[in-house]
């Protein structure tokens, strides 16, 4: 059997009928807490693959603090991501959490069986970085092997 195809996007583009994904492509959430209009939006939702509380709030706090000195929007949220390591951060909650671990499994084993995958977070990541591109990354690796 061929493996699944692997996209992402974000929740308005799905609202809005601008995503560009596979029709057959299960829409999986990844975020930790999931507003009630986002759960109904996607077909299932992964806590266990959003970033922990901790690091979003580290981030949400760099970001207000750049926010005051004056950046956008997407500009201090941007910056805020490098201040708090936010790439390094996420990755080790990736490896160090079993219950993360085991998430990055079953999401492997069903591309490799062949279903169409598309990670659903808030972010336009042609606007704001979002953890699901490096999730997307660390799921494509282990597809690959």
């Amino acid at each position: 059997m061929a493996d699944g195809t692997l996209a992402d996007t974000y929740v308005a583009a799905l609202q809005h009928d601008l995503a560009d994904l596979p029709p057959e492509a299960t829409l999986v959430g990844v975020v930790r807490k999931p507003a009630p209009w986002f759960s109904a939006a996607v077909d299932e939702n992964v806590p266990e693959l959003g970033p922990p509380a901790d690091l979003l709030e580290a981030v949400r706090t760099a970001e207000d603090d750049l926010k005051m000195q004056g950046l956008c929007e997407e500009g201090a949220h941007n910056a805020a991501w490098d201040r708090v390591d936010f790439g390094e951060r996420y990755r080790s909650h990736l490896e160090g959490s079993a219950d993360a671990q085991a998430a990055l499994e079953e999401l492997t084993d069903r591309l490799a069986d062949g279903e169409s995958l598309a990670l659903v977070c808030y972010e336009n990541t042609e606007k704001k970085r979002c953890h699901r591109t490096i999730l997307r990354g660390r799921l494509e690796e282990s597809s690959s092997r």
